[in-house]
């Protein structure tokens, strides 16, 4: 399916860009061995500096997928078990890289951020700026919703 035709946000339009994208991610993360909860879980540890509170990062990987506390608990205890991540063991609380996590996050950042830029280029700065405050509004709607139903 091909879009030629400008359309307004709408639920439908954000769901297809989004599997859209995901679908291109999760190519170059198989190629990887790592799935795209894992590369979630990478990511937040990544930008949290290479060592976050495992508590901290269970709570984040749930709010970023919506998923299930015990599923994600469950992706960080494989991805110990696999040596992406360990126990920082001056504070065995928090969760860090391995050199093969950091490795891992680094290339499949640099992908992702290739993937990116392909799917970006050539979008007016302006219009990307719109799109993201759109979307950050619809987000924080929508997650406040969830949270009203807790």
């Amino acid at each position: 399916m091909t879009s030629t035709a400008a359309s307004a946000v709408n639920g439908r339009v954000v769901a297809l860009a989004h599997y859209a994208s995901r679908a291109l991610l999760e190519a170059a993360l198989a190629r990887h061995g790592l799935t795209f909860e894992q590369n979630v879980a990478l990511r937040t540890v990544a930008q949290a500096g290479g060592s976050l509170g495992r508590e901290a990062l269970v709570g984040e990987v749930v709010g970023f997928l919506k998923a299930p506390e015990p599923a994600v608990r469950a992706v960080l205890d494989g991805m110990v078990a696999t040596g992406l991540l360990e126990e920082d063991p001056a504070e065995v609380s928090r969760l860090r890289f391995t050199g093969a996590g950091r490795a891992l996050a680094d290339d499949t950042g640099a992908e992702g951020a290739g993937i990116a830029a392909r799917l970006y280029a050539g979008i007016p700065t302006e219009d990307l700026a719109v799109a993201g405050r759109v979307l950050a509004l619809a987000t924080d709607r929508a997650n406040a919703e969830l949270a009203a139903r807790r």
